[in-house]
């Protein structure tokens, strides 16, 4: 394996570039669903990466249960510098174990906490909440339905076309199932720090789908925008306590000049030969290269120890 097992650790470096050029030259639905597998399959890898550094990390420990053939010098000779990198990866691993743990814990019970609230509500799609806070947000519920949460506050500040704008943003959310993609991020992120930029590039595309969608269904990019900018200015500058996966607004003022802009191509993948092209093959390219690299580090470590197992 050499060197090439510390691979998958390093690649996610170049999610800024790769963010940058796909949240701004993408359609923002390619834009999320490549971010978005572009951002696992890396967390993944780094994260199998890490497993693999522990195995050989945790065969050299005094007392340990694997078999004594995995912490010959030959299984040790696979991973450079094995001592060193293979006792970091177990706290790093651990961490990352926390880490993931916990948002998927906050995520569940955010949401079950929000839908214990609204089971008294029986509209069945919009619950229109008798808060003086103004915020909205979608919540997913099973089997693909969904509901949209406004307060009082906020309806009472728009008007009927901006409030439409409003539910056919919202709408578009639960419609896309945004929300996982939105998780899926945030876990990537707290597997691999260097995938933070895609997480927010994510958070962003995703609100821009919402956005364009929106703006489709009312007919009117420019309701969709001042809606967009009223609700982010009445909205409470301590935000409600929620999870990223039910509410994210993004960068408010980068969204509305978005929408005042011509609508984007609605082009699915963009020819290689453009700046836009070129940030899409470079992010699928350095995904796959992260997978194949994690591969075929697994498959070589599985092979060193199978051979240095004892029958």
């Amino acid at each position: 394996m050499g060197v090439f097992v510390f691979l998958p650790l390093v690649l996610p470096l170049s999610a800024w570039p790769v963010a940058r050029l796909a949240e701004t030259r993408l359609h923002p639905r390619t834009a999320t669903r490549l971010l978005t597998a572009v951002a696992v399959v890396m967390a993944v890898c780094s994260t199998l990466c890490l497993a693999l550094l522990m195995v050989v990390g945790t065969a050299q420990l005094p007392g340990n249960p694997l078999p004594d053939g995995w912490s010959d010098p030959e299984v040790r000779a696979a991973v450079p510098h094995d001592e060193v990198a293979g006792r970091a990866a177990i706290p790093a691993l651990a961490v990352v174990t926390a880490a993931c743990a916990r948002t998927l814990w906050r995520h569940r019970r955010v949401t079950r906490r929000a839908r214990r609230a609204l089971a008294g509500v029986p509209a069945p799609t919009v619950a229109v909440l008798p808060d003086d806070t103004p915020y909205a947000y979608a919540l997913p519920g099973g089997r693909g339905r969904g509901r949209i949460v406004v307060t009082t506050a906020l309806v009472a500040g728009l008007t009927s076309a901006e409030r439409r704008a409003l539910f056919a943003h919202e709408r578009a959310h639960l419609t896309a199932r945004h929300h996982r993609h939105l998780l899926a991020a945030h876990l990537a992120a707290r597997a691999n720090p260097f995938l933070r930029p895609l997480r927010t590039a994510v958070v962003y595309t995703a609100e821009r789908w919402a956005d364009e969608e929106a703006a489709r269904a009312v007919g009117d990019r420019r309701t969709v925008a001042r809606a967009i900018g009223k609700a982010a200015l009445l909205a409470p500058r301590t935000p409600v306590p929620t999870v990223a996966a039910l509410a994210a607004t993004g960068p408010v003022p980068r969204r509305v000049a978005a929408l005042l802009a011509p609508a984007p191509a609605a082009r699915t993948w963009p020819s290689a030969f453009t700046s836009v092209g070129l940030a899409a093959w470079g992010a699928a390219a350095g995904a796959l290269v992260s997978a194949m690299s994690s591969a075929n580090s697994a498959v070589t470590l599985f092979l060193v120890l199978q051979a240095a197992t004892p029958l």
